[in-house]
């Protein structure tokens, strides 16, 4: 797919063509491996979710936690 991006700040451009420069590879290369690991990065909403789906059976309590604080600041 070709993405047309407009009104990027010059300092902005500037920064990701020298980075583009430092690993070797064009400007268009380096911003579209930067937007498929944008991509592969849930939204918030989904790590949210995830969370609240999660078994948390076993995992430390409330107390359990704060007693492990209280024990480390002795």
């Amino acid at each position: 797919a070709t993405l047309h991006i407009r009104d990027i700040p010059d300092d902005v451009a500037a920064t990701l063509k020298a980075r583009a420069a430092t690993e070797g590879r064009s400007l268009s290369a380096y911003v579209g491996a930067e937007l498929s690991k944008l991509a592969q990065r849930p939204t918030n909403a989904e790590l949210v979710s995830r969370l609240r789906a999660a078994d948390r059976r076993g995992a430390p309590t409330r107390e359990d936690i704060l007693a492990a604080l209280h024990e480390g600041r002795r």
